[in-house]
């Protein structure tokens, strides 16, 4: 009997643990904060130094810690509650069900993208497109649209981030291990034609709540050694490394969807990167003896194609030798003589000298096209102008889907009871038009000051203890660390700038006078506080070259203390900077930013944006909710325009920003700030979420694709 009991104890015990493991298989954990503590519960200083991996945090737990939590109650009772939320969650009826009617609900969106940005420990993401997506396909777990999302899986992700002494960037490239991710093995391959031969790939299942992604692993010995690096790295090589992955992407990822048994009835190609889906899918109508012009007809009426890319320099083009050696096989199974096939991506199809592009194929192939922001749809439509032969760019039949964010992702844990009390969102069930923000107002000036002033404590905590990290990583000195210790003031206004250090987003502007910034920020009445962080792409050495003049800002006399820079820059950092900042700082080179979501995520902590008219601000912006750079003039120089601009910058902070910001009342409530705040929150929050984007995508895009015969 005491055997008996013995083996039924430890059985309960490794039925506890399963049941963990079932809950971070499900990634619905991502942006569920119970189930966050729960995780974090297991073993918290793991949780944090795995990057907040649960499945990690699980694998290294000392057995003394395990027989703990199998008889605490309290960890059972919050193991049993996240277990019914997720429950919950998967039985609720969500608004596609609810309101899809017809053929309608017969709607099947397959989603390609090259990167998703789901949590910071699965970092299988670089930026802002990554971010998107792994919003979008958040937000279509929780209204319950019919989407499937096709990317690939990278065995060392983009790069890691260290700084060198003098602030030059050092990228390191881990090696995960897929058994140690929340990934099922679908026991599925697909093979993908380059170059007169076969590269097989895994297919892997990542679960998002009630929403599948795919993902592509050329990583494996049935491979040669320089196939296999095919899935290594995000965005690295050189351009016959990136036309073989988009390769992979479109033309795998369209049969590994055969493979799977899934009949899409819509395609969505984010970025040109996934363009040679559409080619693919065109080789299998005319394989089924559809007629070339059918086939494109059909092709056309059922894609979408999301552009990113405000700039000519940003689209991928290949030269044709390389077109033609890694796309023969799908051509002749099209039908396609070498030329047409090139025509197809080339703005002038005639030319034979020019290079094929991604973007042009995904335009000529899509039928529903559309920009991120209002402004970056009127840049597109002016950019391809020549591609449709209009005499007028508004004739161009590239619309706008402006970019959201997925609240309940970057909404931090401490404002959820304040929230609840005044603004009562329903995350579950909830459809693109619940707009909890629009009671902003009613949360009581008091409550809502001490709430921003707690989010900056927390940040500042954070950059202290990240400082020392950094300091302690590369064997800084003693006098850096004990310095680093008292870095940042918690009550001193604070601006975040946190995003890709590409060189139209220019990081080091502020910086251009420095007598002046000196002074703003070391003002004894009003002190001010700057916090970056961000990546350069490792080919980037111009964008390199602004992380290291950050750097040497951060350490330079009279700035330090006053200016950080945090490296590595993740989902992680993205949160506690968004959440912790007074000002979130947007300046880039107008009108470069097709979008821009970072500064959409303050606002759901009462941040305010101040930023150059331009992505999403300019339909952001009223007068009452933050600050708009400058008057929309474009100068003639890059030189010109920084002078004005930082100008600018200097104004508004001398004779707006820091003034409201210490003008308080007799309780130190700085109540005209907190009435922007509360404006802020009401008029960003609900108009640029991810699930009022999915909305307009459905509306406007996805159904009108789906019933386009």
């Amino acid at each position: 009997m005491a055997t008996k009991r013995t083996g039924s104890r430890r059985s309960a015990a490794g039925d506890v643990w399963n049941r963990v493991r079932d809950l971070a298989c499900n990634l619905h954990w991502t942006w569920n904060h119970d189930t966050q503590r729960l995780f974090a519960a297991l073993e918290p200083r793991t949780w944090e130094a795995t990057n907040r991996d649960p499945l990690r945090t699980l694998a290294t737990m000392r057995p003394e810690r395990r027989l703990h939590l199998e008889q605490d109650r309290d960890f059972l009772a919050l193991l049993q509650q996240c277990e019914k939320n997720l429950r919950d969650y998967l039985k609720a009826r969500p608004w596609f069900a609810r309101t899809a009617k017809g053929r309608n609900r017969r709607l099947l969106v397959a989603y390609f993208c090259s990167e998703y940005a789901i949590h910071e420990s699965l970092p299988q993401y670089s930026g802002g497109l990554g971010v998107l997506a792994g919003d979008h396909i958040k937000s279509t777990s929780d209204l319950g649209i019919p989407l499937v999302g096709i990317g690939r899986l990278y065995r060392q992700g983009y790069f890691q981030q260290a700084l060198g002494p003098n602030g030059e960037q050092i990228a390191l490239y881990p090696h995960y291990q897929y058994d140690q991710m929340p990934l099922e093995d679908t026991r599925r391959t697909v093979d993908v034609p380059l170059a007169g031969r076969s590269v097989q790939c895994k297919i892997w299942k990542m679960t998002v709540g009630r929403t599948s992604v795919y993902l592509l692993d050329a990583d494996h010995k049935g491979n040669r050694p320089a196939d296999r690096e095919l899935t290594a790295r995000l965005y690295g090589g050189d351009a016959e490394y990136r036309i073989q992955q988009q390769v992979l992407l479109g033309v795998g990822g369209n049969r590994a969807l055969d493979v799977l048994g899934l009949k899409p009835t819509v395609y969505h190609m984010n970025e040109g990167h996934a363009a040679f889906a559409a080619l693919d899918r065109l080789r299998k109508l005319r394989a089924g003896r559809k007629s070339y012009e059918k086939a494109v007809e059909i092709i056309r009426n059922s894609s979408v194609f999301t552009t990113h890319t405000p700039v000519p320099a940003g689209h991928d083009r290949y030269e044709p030798r390389l077109v033609t050696r890694y796309l023969k096989q799908v051509a002749e199974g099209i039908g396609l003589s070498t030329e047409d096939l090139l025509a197809l991506g080339r703005e002038n199809a005639g030319d034979r000298k020019e290079w094929f592009c991604m973007t042009v194929l995904a335009l000529r192939l899509s039928k529903r096209c559309n920009g991120v922001a209002r402004l970056h749809g009127d840049t597109s439509r002016r950019m391809w102008q020549h591609l449709y032969k209009t005499r007028s760019h508004k004739s161009v039949p590239i619309g706008h889907v402006t970019n959201g964010v997925h609240s309940q992702t970057w909404l931090a844990p401490e404002l959820h009871e304040l929230y609840r009390r005044y603004l009562r969102p329903r995350w579950v069930g909830a459809g693109p038009e619940h707009d909890p923000w629009a009671r902003a107002g009613k949360i009581p000036p008091e409550a809502f000051w001490h709430a921003r002033c707690l989010l900056r404590k927390r940040m500042v905590g954070f950059i202290r203890q990240q400082l020392r990290d950094q300091i302690l990583a590369r064997s800084g000195p003693l006098e850096d660390l004990v310095a680093a210790c008292e870095t940042f003031d918690e009550n001193a206004l604070t601006i975040g700038f946190a995003r890709r250090f590409a060189t139209y987003k220019r990081a080091p502007l502020i910086f251009r006078q420095a007598r002046r910034i000196a002074a703003i920020l070391n003002d004894p009445d009003r002190p001010v506080q700057l916090v970056f962080s961000g990546k350069a792409h490792p080919a980037d050495k111009p964008g390199q070259a602004f992380v290291a003049e950050v750097y040497r800002q951060a350490h330079a006399a009279g700035l330090r203390g006053r200016v950080v820079l945090v490296e590595n820059y993740d989902m992680h950092i993205g949160r506690m900077l968004t959440s912790g900042c007074d000002v979130w700082l947007n300046n880039p080179l107008r009108p470069n930013e097709a979008s821009g979501t970072s500064g959409m995520k303050p606002p759901l902590h009462g941040g305010l944006n101040c930023s150059i008219s331009d992505g999403w601000w300019p339909e952001g912006y009223n007068r009452r909710n933050g600050w708009v750079i400058g008057d929309g003039r474009e100068l003639k120089t890059p030189a010109a325009q920084d002078r004005y601009d930082a100008e600018q910058i200097y104004e508004l902070l001398e004779n707006e920003i820091v003034p409201k910001f210490y003008q308080r009342n007799r309780q130190g409530i700085p109540v005209r700030w907190v009435r922007m705040m509360a404006e802020s929150m009401r008029s960003v929050c609900r108009e640029f979420s991810s699930h009022r984007m999915l909305g307009d995508y459905v509306r406007d895009y996805y159904l009108p694709a789906h019933n386009d015969k």
